[in-house]
């Protein structure tokens, strides 16, 4: 079954959802506050998100999430009815559920979205690569070998690959993979797409998968 992670304060609501779908077979990671939840999106199918939280409310931590990793599902539960409320969850979030809800359906909703994400799993081919872009594992089709790439190479790359064919400017690529505004003359990010293309290009000194747009940025297109 599915590897979820649960944010939700109260405990008695969270122990008897944490119950329910354990119970169902799910792995369920269950935090009481936002903070730490970006160390568990790379190992989850999905999330369930509490809007009221302690300190980061579950809006700006849902935001976070989708920001680190666009493709993870995100269901929001709050006890909000507003019209207001359940569309600024959903400029973001996947389903909104209020409370209180009866366990069957937030199972069935969970069960909805994750169907829905695998039948959206594609294998990406991209020249000679093939990219499973649930774990971005990258197969050099030409070697039959797996490429590994380093955490801000694999952050760096998940970038590109979430903004296909948009060009890319140097502050959007800091910004989007460091989380810190850039710097002009920084050389970081023209290091890392060095070393990036030093791994996935035919050529690295004739770049065709992350190129070069002069006096733009950077761009991967299929």
């Amino acid at each position: 079954m599915a590897r979820l992670l649960y944010i939700e304060d109260e405990t008695d609501i969270g122990t008897w959802v944490l119950k329910d779908l354990t119970e169902r077979g799910h792995n369920v990671i269950w935090l009481k506050s936002g903070e730490g939840a970006e160390n568990h999106i790379l190992d989850v199918d999905a999330v369930i998100l509490d809007v009221m939280l302690p300190g980061l409310d579950g809006f700006s931590v849902g935001k976070r999430i989708k920001k680190e990793k666009a493709d993870l599902p995100i269901i929001m539960l709050s006890a909000r009815t507003g019209v207001e409320d359940k569309v600024e969850g959903l400029n973001f979030a996947d389903d909104y559920v209020t409370k209180p809800f009866h366990p069957d359906e937030l199972a069935a909703r969970i069960e909805v979205l994750l169907r829905r994400y695998q039948k959206n799993e594609d294998v990406l081919q991209l020249q000679h690569l093939t990219i499973y872009t649930k774990d971005l594992r990258i197969i050099n089709q030409d070697s039959g070998k797996e490429i590994q790439l380093t955490g801000k190479q694999y952050h760096l790359f998940n970038f590109f690959l979430r903004h296909l064919n948009q060009i890319l400017t140097k502050e959007q690529l800091y910004e989007g993979v460091w989380g810190e505004r850039f710097i002009e003359g920084d050389k970081t990010l023209m290091v890392h797409i060095r070393y990036l293309r030093e791994k996935i290009e035919k050529n690295p000194g004739k770049p065709t998968i992350v190129e070069t747009i002069r006096g733009l940025g950077y761009r991967v297109k299929l």
